[in-house]
């Protein structure tokens, strides 16, 4: 019996960032704080970002593209289109795991700026050319700007999560 609430343990603890990107995407989070209208940040992006990095056995492309169409769904936007960029930031994730000999910091968060530019050029591109939407350029800038600088923060948070749990990585 032990056996089986430890492993159930492991099994929820590894599941853990998968729950957190699905709740994000259905709780409709933004970081919109009313004194700082600026000031806005995609966590989707990070967290598919880092663990695809770190661990892709946790966040498969599969929940990633499910991921995508639960936020377009509750975002009232084209079906496919959060999808698509999530899956562009997956991708890039992938590249940058197979091609660089030793993950640091420094490394994963200057090639994070792709994968955010990426994502989000193709976000607003497809919002602009397949619906009716108005699309504000500032906002999306301010968006890219405060989620690559909140990038080394919640490295350092899924660092220690990882670390807590030991899982094993692709390092």
């Amino acid at each position: 019996m032990a056996i089986n609430v430890k492993t159930f343990k492991n099994s929820f603890l590894r599941t853990a960032p998968l729950i957190l990107l699905i709740y994000i995407c259905i709780s409709e989070f933004h970081t919109q704080f009313y004194y700082w209208n600026i000031f806005s940040f995609n966590l989707q992006f990070i967290i598919i970002y880092y663990w695809i990095l770190r661990d892709p056995s946790i966040l498969g492309y599969g929940f990633v593209f499910l991921s995508g169409v639960i936020n377009d769904v509750v975002l009232s936007i084209p079906l496919g289109t959060s999808s698509l960029s999530f899956l562009f930031v997956s991708l890039v994730a992938a590249y940058v795991r197979n091609a660089t000999v030793r993950s640091s910091l420094f490394t994963d968060w200057f090639t994070f700026i792709v994968a955010i530019l990426g994502g989000n050029l193709l976000t607003y591109f497809l919002i602009k050319n397949f619906s009716e939407m108005k699309v504000e350029y500032i906002s999306v800038f301010y968006n890219s700007m405060f989620t690559f600088i909140l990038y080394p923060a919640f490295w350092l948070i899924f660092e220690l999560y990882k670390k807590t749990i030991s899982l094993r990585t692709y390092d």
